[in-house]
């Protein structure tokens, strides 16, 4: 298979630009064998709908139930590696000034594969914090479901740090992600269906502000018309020539 061939305005663009911002979705880690949230429904699993186990109204009724299908996804996680999309990513940052990873994925894969300036969206598969507080916790909860983890401090229960249906997506995190959106010369959406709010409105975000914007996926998406380049091709394909054509290494 021949390497892509990536425009010359963008090897251009990126060599110079100081400030960069990327957006990536589930299908960067679809690349890496992770199950999107539908997928995960599989044997045991396969008899609930994801909104009966990922909202707070399911954690009420029924916290175990909830931690062990979040459990049962972490084993699942646990087994997938960075990809060389994830990897690409990580050189990106490395040799832009200012740089940001805005990611929708909770598997922490980016970080991994290496990435540091990343802004998690719907939080973290490994991460937990308090029901009660919505305040986060230092330990992660066990890798048994046998004992409910709770709350160092309250001692109230404590749930995955994930965005469940029905909640906002975290203030701060959100108000980081349309700045960098905002102030980004070079904004890539990466593996994004470009249908989930608020993150699909951080491309158009950066384009009304001036930045080239480049999509790379497999498939085009409503946002493919918008964009300066569609790149169509999986991010573990396309994003090592990037980084192989721009600053001529090796991924």
């Amino acid at each position: 298979m021949s390497e892509p061939r990536i425009p010359a305005e963008l090897i251009h663009r990126l060599r110079s630009a100081r400030r960069v911002a990327v957006l990536t979705g589930a299908g960067i880690s679809a690349e890496s064998g992770v199950p999107t949230f539908r997928e995960a429904q599989t044997g045991l699993w396969a008899q609930y709908n994801p909104e009966e186990l990922a909202t707070p109204d399911a954690f009420r009724r029924n916290p175990q139930l909830v931690w062990d299908w979040y459990l049962s996804r972490q084993e699942r996680v646990r087994l997938a590696e960075p990809n060389p999309g994830h990897l690409a990513l990580v050189e990106m940052e490395r040799r832009i000034a200012d740089f940001t990873l805005i990611t929708q994925n909770v598997d922490g894969l980016h970080r991994r594969a290496g990435s540091h300036q990343i802004l998690e969206l719907h939080g973290n598969l490994f991460r937990a914090k308090c029901f009660s507080e919505d305040c986060p916790v230092e330990n992660p909860p066990p890798e048994s479901g046998e004992i409910l983890p709770r709350c160092p401090q309250c001692g109230g229960l404590l749930r995955p740090d994930v965005v469940w249906f029905g909640e906002m997506l975290p203030a701060n995190i959100l108000r980081a992600a349309e700045k960098a959106a905002t102030q980004a010369e070079v904004f890539f959406s990466i593996g994004t269906s470009a249908l989930v709010y608020p993150a699909a409105d951080l491309p158009l975000t950066a384009l009304t502000a001036g930045a080239m914007v480049v999509e790379i996926n497999p498939q085009p998406t409503p946002l493919s018309p918008h964009v300066t380049f569609s790149l169509n091709g999986a991010a573990g394909v396309v994003l090592p020539a990037l980084i192989a054509q721009t600053w001529g290494i090796v991924a």
